[in-house]
């Protein structure tokens, strides 16, 4: 195939081409589709009679602003675990103690609430049913026949106008008849205004345990926080607007009649107000901001708030454009529902056309799910239908949100890189505290999760986190590589001096203090894990926590020589970026196993899965440049890793 990149303004995609559609409604969640502006954001399951719109808000999350002190005394634990690893090969202790380093779990992203369209329709049969979702226009439809009357749903939320808008049309006049309803799995209230509109607001609980935490005498829920700070309030306000018929409005929903066409707006606001400010006592007034994103898409009206939302995504989408040539004439495939022909794609049917549309998707996923001014896109973008969801829908920072935002600079979106940017400053905030209690160390560090609060410790309620995941303090350094990655592509120099040096200095210090020599001078990582992995010790037992992973190193070699170029480039701290040059020099260095591949952890252990889903240690390869053609070896036993 032939592939052809061109990022440029004024692309036009391929028209009819970058679409995903089907020939049957969602049954459940993960079939539904995805429209977002970054801060409100909806799955459209496009049911005929029954249309379900799970609703999202970005700044939704249990909790309130990370707290200190949460485990006082973990900095002691730190000499012991060393001693274990360093002196005594004792893994299994330093497993045990390396829990007793841990704080409290983050908080978790939370659904917003749904909107039902339940419309009458003939008792005959659906027919002409599609539904599709528009990567050229960031809008979905839905549209079907009942009676000899084609009804047709638009779908999309615009960013210039912070509304979902929901356009129902149907061939044949008066003949759309429907009631719209507002429920949340969160604590609600629903109400009818006297404009017509339908009101839902509620509150966030306090806190929120993630799914896999489920210890006995123990609510994974609380609602409430004693203190006035934790649990954030939100709203919904949705209004009908009808071109003939009636409407009218209850606080058990809005009921229209006879309409031949139909507009609905529906804006939504939390109390957020940063990282760092509870959000009762001191948040955003949500009330404020909803109805005035109400009032003025109203007066707007759809037209022009259409108008605006193309515009704005255009400005976006279009930068960039791919075409893989597809050999086969009117190859057949591309004319199949999109899960038909993922499905033949899997196993083995040829395809080039599906490629360019699944790259694509992933443009408009981070268009939909991060805009400045917002908070990163999570482990779900913005969209999540549980009060508990997988892994919180959090930010997991060893490796998912990194993944998140690879696209946003070489695929021309890098605006859209702006909230982690954002998000990593804030970060450092926490993490300098976490760093100074956790570690007794200078500059900032963060953990494996952290959530819209910034949470830096590590996780697992003081000692219920397995510390292969739980204890992994080289998140803060492997995120500040998008702060070096945003400089390379935008050479904004006040954004380097600015924000990114200050943040990525900070980082290499704690870098600094974390490192200790070992027995052969090199300067090593201990404790050490190796993301969600584990090893077999010489005795065959299954061992967390060791020394110098090679994911670990490969990381720090990463800041290092970053900040030693960021420091060049800026002409200032010649002096810090000479201790990192030598530091660099000496850290303990990637080794070959007995099967010619590159080793994971510091020494040829057994591995328990050696087709583990992270790779963590080829982090040098990609997205590092440890391992290039300059390192043969390495790169031979990285090709053979990956064998």
């Amino acid at each position: 195939a032939i592939m052809l990149l061109v990022p440029l303004m004024g692309i036009s995609q391929s028209a009819g081409k970058l679409k995903l559609w089907y020939d049957k409604p969602a049954t459940q969640w993960v079939e539904a589709l995805p429209v977002g502006n970054g801060q409100l954001g909806a799955m459209v399951f496009g049911g005929a009679g029954e249309e379900l719109l799970q609703l999202n808000e970005s700044t939704l999350w249990s909790g309130g602003p990370v707290k200190g002190n949460i485990n006082p005394e973990a900095a002691a634990v730190l000499p012991l675990i060393r001693k274990a690893l360093l002196e005594e090969k004792d893994y299994t202790k330093a497993n045990q103690l390396t829990r007793q380093m841990q704080g409290l779990f983050t908080e978790s992203y939370l659904p917003l609430g749904d909107v039902k369209l339940s419309q009458e329709l003939a008792t005959g049969p659906v027919t002409d049913y599609s539904r599709e979702l528009d990567l050229n226009q960031a809008m979905t439809r839905t549209q079907f026949e009942s009676d000899g009357v084609t009804y047709t749903r638009t779908v999309f939320v615009s960013e210039p106008d912070h509304v979902l808008v929901v356009r129902l049309t149907a061939s044949k006049p008066g003949s759309i008849n429907m009631k719209i309803t507002a429920g949340s799995l969160l604590r609600n209230q629903v109400s009818a205004l006297p404009d017509g509109t339908l009101l839902m607001k509620g509150k966030a609980p306090a806190h929120v345990d993630p799914s896999y935490y489920n210890p006995n005498g123990r609510s994974p829920i609380i609602e409430d926080d004693t203190s006035g700070c934790n649990g954030m309030r939100y709203q919904v306000r949705i209004r009908a607007v009808a071109g003939t018929g009636t409407v009218t409005a209850g606080a058990d929903g809005i009921l229209i009649k006879n309409a031949g066409d139909v507009t609905l707006y529906i804006a939504a606001a939390t109390s957020f107000n940063g990282f760092d400010k509870c959000p009762l006592s001191d948040g955003k007034d949500e009330n404020a901001i909803a109805s005035s994103f109400l009032r003025k898409a109203l007066a707007k009206g759809y037209n022009g708030i259409r108008k605006s939302h193309l515009a704005d995504y255009h400005r976006l989408f279009d930068r960039f454009s791919i075409q893989l040539q597809d050999s086969v004439k009117g190859n057949p495939t591309t004319r199949l529902p999109s899960d038909v022909r993922l499905k033949n794609y899997s196993q083995g049917a040829y395809d080039p056309g599906l490629e360019t549309l699944y790259m694509q998707y992933g443009r408009y996923l981070l268009i939909a799910s991060s805009r400045p001014g917002g908070p990163p896109a999570n482990l779900q973008g913005i969209w999540n239908n549980m009060v508990r969801a997988p892994w919180s829908s959090n930010y997991t920072i060893n490796i998912n949100t990194q993944m998140n935002y690879w696209p946003s600079e070489v695929l021309n979106l890098s605006e859209l890189h702006q909230p982690l940017l954002s998000f990593i400053r804030d970060l450092s905030v926490t993490g300098a505290a976490t760093a100074k209690e956790f570690y007794g160390a200078r500059g900032w560090v963060a953990n494996h999760n952290s959530d819209i609060w910034a949470a830096s410790n590590p996780v697992g309620d003081r000692g219920a986190g397995d510390p292969s995941w739980a204890n992994w303090p080289m998140g803060g350094a492997w995120l500040c590589q998008h702060l070096w990655m945003h400089y390379q592509f935008t050479s904004d120099k006040k954004f380097l001096a600015g924000m990114a040096y200050p943040v990525m200095k900070k980082a290499a210090e704690f870098a600094l203090d974390w490192l200790v020599m070992d027995e052969n001078g090199y300067w090593v990582t201990a404790p050490s894990t190796t993301p969600e992995n584990i090893f077999r010790d010489s005795s065959g037992k299954e061992q967390q926590v060791s020394v110098a992973t090679t994911m670990d190193m490969a990381i720090i070699y990463d800041l290092f020589t970053n900040v030693i170029d960021a420091s060049k480039t800026l002409g200032i701290d010649r002096a810090f970026s000479d201790t990192l040059l030598a530091r660099r020099e000496k850290l303990f260095p990637m080794k070959v196993g007995s099967q010619g591949q590159l080793l994971e952890w510091y020494r040829d252990f057994e591995e328990t899965d050696p087709q583990h889903r992270h790779a963590s240690h080829l982090f040098g390869l990609h997205p590092g440049r440890q391992i290039n053609a300059s390192t043969p070896e390495y790169f031979a036993a990285a090709r053979k890793t990956l064998e």
